[in-house]
C-alpha cells in the first residue's frame, strides 16, 4: 500500500470512518469502525485510531472531525459562533498523543447563541459541499437522528436550525404505544398524507399520532401505511417549522440516501427546489478543504 500523505476521519457517537490520503487528494484506503465516540472513554481514542493504522512508519497528520472533539470525546474543540466560514485547522485543537507517529487535530464544532444551537460533524459536509459549490447561497438541509437546517451565504454559515426528528420517530416507533402498529415496508400516498396532515394542522399532530393507533385497532391500517403515515406527520412538522429556511430558498439535501429521499419528496410536493449531495463525500471534501487551509497558511 502506498504511504499515506495525511489521515482523514470522520468520528461520529456510533460509528468512525477514516481514509488514508496521498498528497493530491485521491484515497488510498478507507477503514470504518463501530468504535463511535459513544463507546469510548478519552484514554480508548488513541488505541483505537492506531488499531486501524498499526502500520504507520512516520509522524502523520491525523485531521479529525465529528464527536471526538465533544466535551464527552477525545479532547473538547471549542465551538466557532455563527456567522462563520465552516471551521478550518486554524480553529482546530492539537491533542497530545503517546505516539509520536500521530499528529492529531481536531476540527471544532459550530455555535449559535439565539437560538442556541450547536453542530458537530455536520458543519464539515456544508465545508465539503461549499467547497465543491463555491457560489451557492442558499439552504442546507442534514436530515439525520437531529436534522439541521443551515443558512449559507457567501461561504459563511449565518444561522441554523436542529430538529430532534429522527430520534422522536425512533422514540415513537419503539417505546411508545404506536409501536404495536408499525412494520417494514412503506407507503408513498399514507407518507405524504402524513406531511399535508402536519404541515396543514400542526395543532393537532399528538391527536393524529394516537389517530394511527386507533385506526390500526378498527380499521386494519397496514403497518407499512401507518409507518410511513408516521414519518410523514413528523416530518411535516419539520417542514412547517423550518418553512423560514426553505420558502423561496434553493435546498441541499445531504445525508442517508433512504432519508434524503423522504425530504426530497416532501419538499418537492411544496415546489422547493431541490439537490443532493452524498454525505459520505461531502464530509471528505470538507476534510480536504480542512487540509488544504493549513498548507496554505
Amino acid at each position: 500500500m502506498a504511504k499515506a500523505d495525511w489521515i482523514a476521519v470522520d468520528w461520529g457517537t456510533s460509528n468512525l470512518r477514516l481514509w488514508r490520503m496521498a498528497a493530491d487528494g485521491t484515497v488510498l484506503d478507507r477503514a470504518e469502525s463501530d468504535a463511535g465516540m459513544g463507546r469510548l472513554s478519552p484514554e480508548d481514542f488513541e488505541p483505537t485510531l492506531l488499531g486501524l493504522l498499526s502500520d504507520l512508519d512516520t509522524e502523520t497528520p491525523v485531521i479529525i472531525c465529528g464527536m471526538a472533539g465533544a466535551r464527552q470525546g477525545w479532547a473538547e474543540a471549542p465551538y466557532v459562533k455563527t456567522p462563520c466560514a465552516p471551521p478550518g485547522i486554524a480553529e482546530a485543537i492539537t491533542v497530545p498523543t503517546r505516539d509520536p507517529r500521530l499528529n492529531v487535530c481536531i476540527l471544532p464544532g459550530v455555535a449559535q447563541d439565539r437560538p442556541a444551537n450547536v453542530m458537530r460533524g455536520e458543519e464539515t459536509q456544508v465545508a465539503g459541499f461549499l467547497a465543491l459549490n463555491p457560489r451557492f447561497d442558499g439552504v442546507i438541509c442534514l436530515p439525520g437522528t437531529h436534522s439541521k437546517w443551515v443558512h449559507v451565504s457567501a461561504g459563511e454559515i449565518v444561522s441554523f436550525r436542529s430538529f430532534m426528528t429522527g430520534e422522536i420517530f425512533e422514540l415513537l416507533s419503539q417505546k411508545s404505544v404506536l409501536r404495536h402498529g408499525l412494520g417494514g415496508g412503506w407507503d408513498e400516498a399514507s407518507f405524504a398524507e402524513g406531511v399535508d396532515q402536519a404541515m396543514g394542522r400542526p395543532a393537532a399532530f399528538a391527536a393524529e399520532l394516537f389517530t394511527l393507533r386507533a385506526e390500526g385497532l378498527l380499521h386494519g391500517l397496514p403497518p407499512e401505511k401507518a409507518t410511513a403515515r408516521l414519518s410523514g406527520l413528523l416530518i411535516g412538522m419539520e417542514l412547517s417549522a423550518a418553512k423560514p429556511y426553505w420558502l423561496g430558498q434553493s435546498v441541499a439535501l445531504l445525508g442517508a440516501s433512504k432519508l434524503v429521499a423522504h425530504y426530497r419528496s416532501a419538499l418537492e410536493t411544496l415546489a422547493v427546489p431541490v439537490v443532493i449531495a452524498d454525505a459520505e463525500r461531502m464530509t471528505l471534501e470538507g476534510l480536504k478543504a480542512a487540509r488544504k487551509t493549513e498548507k496554505t497558511e
